[in-house]
C-alpha cells in the first residue's frame, strides 16, 4: 500500500530555507520575523557602529590632543620621545604587521561590501538585468560589450551623485577640530563623531564609486568562447575533470539549502559522479579532478563524513583530486535558518575553518605545499605545514572556546594558497584559492574576496615555473557571465568584491592559464582580455530528483612555454531517477 506522504520526498519544511522556493521579499520578511534581535545589535554595535564612531572621533581627539601638547612639542621633539615612538612602530610591524595588515585589508574590503559595493552592483546589474529584457537578443549579443561598459558607468555616476548629496546635507553638523570641553559633553562628542563618520563614508562612496566603475568599463568585457583549440605537434594534454558544489548533505534523504525539493535528495547523484568519473579514468586517465567549492552544504562533521565516506571506495580518483574551499564549507550559520547571525566573537566559524582544513589536509596534504610568505618560495606541504599545530586544533575542536581560536587565528590565511607544483619545469600546475569573504550571516555567506596577500603568493608561484601552465581554482566567479540570468537576484552579491583587479593581476599570464571556479552553478566558457575562465555546472544542483545533471571532462594542451590552448569538453551526462519507485522501495524497506 503506498504511503499518504512518502518522508523521503519532503515536505514544506525542506524548502524553508531553500532560495529557489521563496522569491526575495519572502526571504526578507523570515529574516525579520525570526532574526535574534540582541545578537543583531550587538554585532551591528561591533561590526559598524564603533569603527564609524572610532573613524568619526578621531580628528576631534587628535586635534583635541596636539593642541594640549603644543607647549611641550618642542621637548617631544628634542627629547627620548621620537625614538621610543619609532621603536615602538618598528616592534609593532616585526612581531603584528602582517595580522595588523590583514585585519586593515579584510575591514577595509568589508567596508566596501557593506557601503560601495551593495548599491554600485544594484544598479549596474539592474541596468543590465533590464536592457537584456527590452533589447532584442541579436542587438544584446551585438552590443553586449558596449552595454556592460555602459551601465558600469552609469551606475558609477548614480552611486557617486548620491554619496555627495548625503555628504553635502551632512556637513553642516561635522566638525574637525577638537578641544578638551567636548571631552565634558559625551553626547555632543557622540553626536560629532556621528557626522563626521558619515561625511567620511559618503566622500569614501563617491571616490570608491567611480574609481569602481571606470576600473569595470576600462576593463575588457567577458565574452563567450565560440571556438576551442585544436591540438598540433609538440604539444601535451592534460586531461581534467572539472565538478563544483557538490553539496553533500548529512542524512540520506536530505535535501539541499539553496534548492529544497527542487534538487536531488541525498548523496546518490554525487555517488553516481564518481563512478562516472572512475569508469571514465579506466578508458581513459583522468591527470586531475579539481572541485572548485561547496563540497558540504554547511561544513558540518557529518557531510565531511558522507563526503568521505562516498570517496572511499574510489582511491584511484581521491589520489588525483584537489579541491578548495567554498561559502557553503564556511559561511552557513545553520543550514535550516537563514536568519542564524553568529558574533564575531564567535568560535563557531573558527570550527568550521578547521574542519575545512582537516578534510583538504586528508584529501591532498602531502601533495599540495603552501607559499612561505617571507621568501614567495614553495614551502612544506600542507599536512607538514599543519603538523605543528595538530594539538592546538584537536582542542579547539573539542572545546571550542574563545580562548583556544585566537592562537589558531592565523593557521587559516597562512594556509592560502596551495600549490599542486607541475611534476616538470614546463607541465601543468594547479594553484587553489579560498575567495571567501569574512561573514556572520547566513543570508550574506555569499560573498567573495581575494586578499593581495593570497594573489601575491599565487605570482610567486607561477613565476617560479615560467615554463609551465596553469589551473586557477577558486570557488567564487571573477566576472559576471555576458547572459540573461534568470533572476536579478542571481547577479547581485555573489561574485568577487575586488573582480576586475583580480582578473587584471591574472591577465599577464593569460597566454598559460586558465581559472575555474563554480558558486553559481553556471554552464560558462569564455574569456576576459584574453584570459580563459571555466564556470562549472554543479552535478547535483538545480535538477530535482528525475531530471539529469552533467558535468566536464576539460582537455588542456600545453605547448612551448607553457602556451595552453583549451580543446572542446567532454560532456558527462548524469541520468535522473526517474526509474525508482519510491513507494515500492518503502515497502521493501518496510517487509525486510
Amino acid at each position: 500500500m503506498d504511503p499518504v506522504v512518502d518522508p523521503r520526498r519532503g515536505d514544506i519544511e525542506d524548502d524553508a530555507s531553500s532560495t529557489k522556493r521563496h522569491s526575495m521579499l519572502s526571504l526578507a520578511g523570515s529574516l525579520l520575523a525570526e532574526i535574534s534581535l540582541p545578537k543583531l545589535v550587538l554585532a551591528w554595535t561591533l561590526l559598524i557602529a564603533l569603527p564609524c564612531l572610532t573613524l568619526g572621533m578621531a580628528p576631534l581627539l587628535a586635534s583635541a590632543w596636539l593642541g594640549t601638547m603644543s607647549s611641550s612639542a618642542s621637548l617631544l621633539l628634542t627629547g627620548i620621545g621620537p625614538a621610543l615612538f619609532l621603536a615602538l612602530l618598528a616592534a609593532l610591524g616585526w612581531f603584528g604587521g602582517r595580522t595588523f595588515f590583514r585585519l586593515a585589508e579584510s575591514s577595509f574590503w568589508s567596508l566596501n561590501s557593506l557601503a560601495v559595493q551593495p548599491g554600485y552592483v544594484l544598479c549596474r546589474e539592474g541596468m543590465r538585468h533590464l536592457s537584456e529584457r527590452l533589447l532584442p537578443t541579436t542587438t544584446s549579443r551585438s552590443y553586449g560589450p558596449f552595454i556592460q561598459a555602459g551601465t558600469a558607468v552609469a551606475a558609477g555616476l548614480i552611486v557617486c551623485a548620491a554619496a555627495l548629496g548625503i555628504l553635502a546635507l551632512t556637513w553642516p553638523a561635522s566638525r574637525w577640530i577638537g578641544t578638551l570641553s567636548d571631552l565634558a559633553s559625551p553626547s555632543r562628542l557622540l553626536m560629532l563623531a556621528l557626522a563626521n563618520s558619515v561625511v567620511l563614508i559618503a566622500g569614501y562612496l563617491a571616490g570608491a564609486a567611480l574609481i569602481w566603475c571606470i576600473a569595470d568599463a576600462a576593463m575588457a568585457q567577458p565574452q563567450d568562447l565560440h571556438s576551442f583549440h585544436a591540438v598540433s605537434a609538440g604539444e601535451r594534454t592534460f586531461r581534467i575533470a572539472h565538478l563544483s558544489d557538490i553539496h553533500v548533505v548529512g542524512e540520506r534523504y536530505g535535501f539541499r539549502i539553496e534548492s529544497g525539493r527542487s534538487g536531488p535528495r541525498g548523496n546518490e547523484r554525487f555517488r553516481r559522479t564518481l563512478g562516472e568519473l572512475a569508469r571514465i579514468h579506466a578508458d581513459n586517465p583522468l591527470d586531475a579532478i579539481v572541485i572548485t567549492g561547496d563540497m558540504t552544504d554547511a561544513g558540518r562533521s557529518a557531510e565531511w563524513s558522507e563526503f568521505f565516506d562516498a570517496l572511499a571506495p574510489y582511491r584511484e580518483l581521491s589520489e588525483r583530486m584537489v579541491a578548495l574551499p567554498g561559502n557553503h564549507d564556511l559561511n552557513v550559520m545553520d543550514r535550516a535558518n537563514p536568519a542564524r547571525l553568529d558574533l564575531p566573537t564567535s568560535p563557531m566559524k573558527r570550527l568550521r575553518q578547521i574542519r575545512t582544513m582537516s578534510a583538504l589536509a586528508r584529501l591532498q596534504g602531502s601533495r599540495v605545499r603552501v607559499v612561505d610568505r617571507e621568501t614567495g618560495r614553495l614551502d612544506n606541504t600542507l599536512m607538514q605545514a599543519l603538523e605543528p599545530r595538530r594539538t592546538e586544533m584537536a582542542a579547539f575542536a573539542d572545546r571550542g572556546t574563545f580562548r583556544l581560536s585566537r592562537p589558531l587565528g592565523d593557521l587559516w590565511a597562512g594556509v592560502f594558497p596551495m600549490v599542486l607544483p607541475p611534476k616538470t619545469s614546463d607541465g601543468l600546475g594547479i594553484v587553489v584559492l579560498n575567495s571567501n569573504a569574512e561573514a556572520h550571516f547566513s543570508f550574506t555567506n555569499a560573498l567573495g574576496f581575494m586578499s593581495a596577500e593570497q594573489t601575491r603568493s599565487m605570482e610567486a608561484a607561477i613565476a617560479a615555473f615560467p615554463q609551465a601552465a596553469w589551473i586557477v581554482a577558486l570557488h567564487h566567479h571573477v566576472v559576471e557571465y555576458p547572459r540573461p540570468a534568470k533572476a536579478l537576484s542571481e547577479r547581485i552579491g555573489t561574485a568577487l568584491i575586488n573582480g576586475s583587479w583580480f582578473v587584471r593581476r591574472l591577465q599577464r599570464f593569460s597566454d598559460r592559464t586558465v581559472v575555474m571556479h563554480g558558486h553559481r552553478h553556471v554552464d560558462w566558457i569564455g574569456n576576459c582580455g584574453g584570459l580563459a575562465i571555466i564556470s562549472a555546472p554543479s552535478p547535483v544542483m538545480e535538477a530535482t530528483g528525475d531530471m539529469a545533471t552533467y558535468f566536464y571532462i576539460h582537455t588542456l594542451a600545453v605547448g612551448p612555454k607553457g602556451r595552453m590552448g583549451l580543446l572542446a569538453p567532454q560532456r558527462v551526462d548524469l541520468e535522473g531517477d526517474a526509474g525508482s519507485s519510491p513507494a515500492a522501495s518503502l515497502d521493501t524497506v518496510a517487509t525486510t
